[in-house]
C-alpha cells in the first residue's frame, strides 16, 4: 500500500521546512518528496514549481494550494488539525486561504528560511 505523498520545491529552504512541518507534526503518514525528484510529467512539474501539491495513497487525485494545505489537515490523526482542515474548505475561509497561500508563495523568498533563490516569477 502506498502513502498521500507531499510534493515541494526542494530549492526553497521555506518551503523544506513547511514540508518537514507537515510530514513531523501534521500528518506523520505522509511521505514528502521535491518535485525535482519525484519524477512528474511537465505540466504537473510546472504546477509544482509554484504550489504544494498532495497526492492521494492510490495516486489517483492530485490536490493544490490551499486545497492541499486542507486535506493534508484532515486526514491528521492528531487532535485539532481535521477541524482546520474542513474548516479550510469552506466559503469564505477558502477563498480567505487561498489568498493567503498565493501571498506566501509569492513572498516565500522573503519568508523565515527562504533564500533569494526561492523566488520565482509567475506561473507559465
Amino acid at each position: 500500500m502506498s502513502r498521500p505523498v507531499l510534493v515541494f520545491d526542494g530549492d526553497c529552504g521555506f518551503c523544506t521546512d513547511c514540508a518537514r512541518l507537515a510530514r513531523d507534526r501534521v500528518a506523520p503518514g505522509v511521505d514528502i518528496v521535491p518535485w525535482q525528484r519525484a519524477g512528474l510529467p511537465p505540466g504537473t512539474a510546472e504546477r509544482a514549481r509554484h504550489e504544494v501539491l498532495l497526492r492521494d495513497a492510490a495516486g489517483r487525485r492530485v490536490w493544490g494550494g490551499v486545497d492541499a494545505v486542507a486535506v493534508l489537515l484532515l486526514a491528521s490523526p492528531r487532535p485539532w488539525w481535521p477541524a482546520a482542515g474542513w474548516l479550510l474548505r469552506r466559503a469564505p475561509v477558502r477563498a480567505l486561504g487561498a489568498a493567503a497561500y498565493r501571498w506566501v508563495a509569492r513572498n516565500r523568498h522573503r519568508m523565515p528560511g527562504g533564500t533569494p533563490a526561492c523566488a520565482l516569477g509567475p506561473p507559465t
